[in-house]
């Protein structure tokens, strides 16, 4: 049915008098808003269209979304999306998606049967504890590079399973069908047609073996889930579906996918060992490509997969700093210190210094290299004379020290020095935060001038497959020139705030023990 598609078309083509421009849908879905936009052959964004869902937090420490809510809103940017793009032939569609997030949902009507249980979700710590009392943490981390904390998908299906065991029932008996964002929106988009995910996803749910690339047997036996209930796994780039024409109005293949901050590490052209990139958005993603073979940490990162410059297979070493853009919300929308988050650039740099104010923003635990669940945020260096633009300024730092700190243990981990951090997302667009973070680490920042490099990442993957672009550096191209940050500090002030960072997250980190 699609074969057509995958010829690589010209630049443009006509239907009618209108000119057509070779373009794809990308669907950016993340853990607060989704984002859609029209990507031509040239690299210009057509249309943009973006809306924020609704968050839920029943309990201390849990976060769930709407899938319904999720699927609606982004079924309507879709849709405004492609109207925008008169000029666009769309030839594919790419999802990038937030991450360990699950649903559960019934495989015939497409009804959800929980909420989404949201990656942020810290509900399953006492399961994760349990797992590691019964001596599993080794092995599970040898099979999918990643450590036993609620941050991953596995525990929270283990929850749904013990708190509605009817569950359990159904996904032995087929009827149920569980999945990360990427696999409910396609099977909405193919109206049920396909239960599939991509090798980027799967690696983030605990229940994927590296080396093998598949559900991993004894994994699925230790928590207790059913593999008819898991998606099919497929390529990153390739077929994985038909849009139905009544759900978008396109009849088009789904045919790029990859976990978001995979997205983004294809977006910027991170497809050989030792290209890293750092994306700065609610939470703060660092990846480095570790080329065709997983390297496994000793020092508490995690190993995923990732797309070399097909979209095939690869593997990245990842650090998670679970709090960084959301640092700046909780300032603005809990204490009311800034009215808008653009206004901090502008505070931080009307400072010479930090005059010893660190923030630790540990609000949903600390993620790599410590992974304690229970920890809780600090602020610490506090006088008579502290002002807001210091608390503004600690919450941008503690973002470039998280990101310094998890990029040493990756270079150890992989023995590679790295001399060029890409970077993207929101805070990104902070040319102080970019300046602070080339100074620390010493290297310079390549921002790239792409906006959304995490929809352009499925665009890419898509776009790649249905031959809107012929390769990767065809695609890479089209992006246009990147910023670049170069500042050098000296040594000993360098060492002076890494210093005062370490102290910080070293007395949360004895707090967060105490309170066990």
């Amino acid at each position: 049915m699609w074969a057509g598609l995958f010829i690589r078309p010209t630049k443009a083509s006509k239907e009618g008098k209108t000119l057509k421009i070779p373009a794809v849908l990308a669907i950016d879905q993340g853990t607060t808003g989704t984002t859609c936009l029209v990507v031509g052959q040239n690299g210009e964004v057509m249309s943009r269209a973006y809306s924020e869902f609704t968050q839920y937090f029943p309990r201390p420490g849990w976060v769930e979304h709407d899938p319904v809510e999720i699927w609606n809103i982004t079924q309507k940017m879709a849709r405004r999306a492609i109207e925008d793009a008169s000029r666009a032939e769309i030839l594919g569609v790419g999802i990038a998606n937030q991450r360990e997030t699950v649903v559960a949902w019934n495989r015939e009507t497409l009804e959800p049967l929980h909420r989404a249980i949201v990656w942020q979700d810290r509900r399953t710590i006492e399961i994760c504890s349990e797992l590691k009392g019964k001596g599993y943490e080794s092995r599970v981390k040898s099979k999918t590079g990643l450590v036993l904390d609620p941050y991953f998908s596995a525990t929270k299906i283990m929850w749904l399973f013990r708190e509605k065991p009817e569950l359990r029932s159904l996904a032995e008996s087929g009827e149920l069908a569980l999945g990360t964002i990427d696999s409910w929106l396609i099977a909405r988009l193919t109206g049920g047609g396909a239960h599939v995910t991509d090798p980027t996803n799967a690696s983030r749910t605990l229940l994927y073996n590296l080396e093998s690339a598949t559900w991993d047997p004894w994994l699925l036996d230790v928590m207790g889930i059913p593999e008819i209930a898991l998606p099919e796994i497929k390529p990153s780039s390739g077929f994985f579906g038909s849009v139905l024409p009544e759900t978008l109005g396109i009849e088009v293949p789904v045919c790029g996918v990859a976990g978001d901050q995979q997205a983004a590490l294809y977006g910027q052209g991170c497809w050989t060992s030792g290209l890293a990139k750092n994306t700065y958005g609610t939470g703060a993603f660092l990846l480095m490509n570790t080329g065709d073979n997983p390297v496994i940490s000793r020092n508490g990162l995690l190993t995923t997969a990732a797309c070399d410059s097909r979209g095939k297979l690869c593997y990245a070493l990842e650090g998670s700093v679970f709090v960084a853009g959301a640092a700046i919300q909780w300032l603005r929308d809990s204490l009311g210190i800034v009215e808008d988050a653009a206004e901090s650039e502008a505070m931080a740099s009307s400072l010479d210094s930090n005059e010893g104010v660190y923030f630790v923003p540990a609000f949903v635990g600390l993620g790599a290299p410590r992974w304690l669940p229970r920890a809780t945020g600090a602020i610490f260096g506090i006088t008579r004379g502290t002002q807001k633009e210091h608390l503004i300024r600690a919450a941008l730092e503690a973002m470039a020290y998280g990101t310094a700190e998890v990029l040493k243990v990756m270079e150890n981990d992989a023995c590679i020095d790295i001399n060029e951090l890409r970077v993207d997302g929101g805070a990104s667009a902070n040319n102080w935060l970019m300046d602070f973070q080339s100074g620390l680490l010493n290297i310079s920042v390549r921002r790239s001038r792409v906006v959304d490099t995490t929809a352009f990442g499925a665009a890419g993957l898509a776009g790649i497959y249905s031959g809107v672009w012929t390769d990767g550096e065809e695609f890479l191209a089209c992006q246009g020139k990147p910023d670049s940050f170069s500042v050098r500090l000296k040594e000993d002030q360098r060492s002076k705030l890494l210093k005062g960072w370490i102290r910080a997250v070293e007395a949360v980190e004895c707090f967060s023990l105490d309170s066990d």
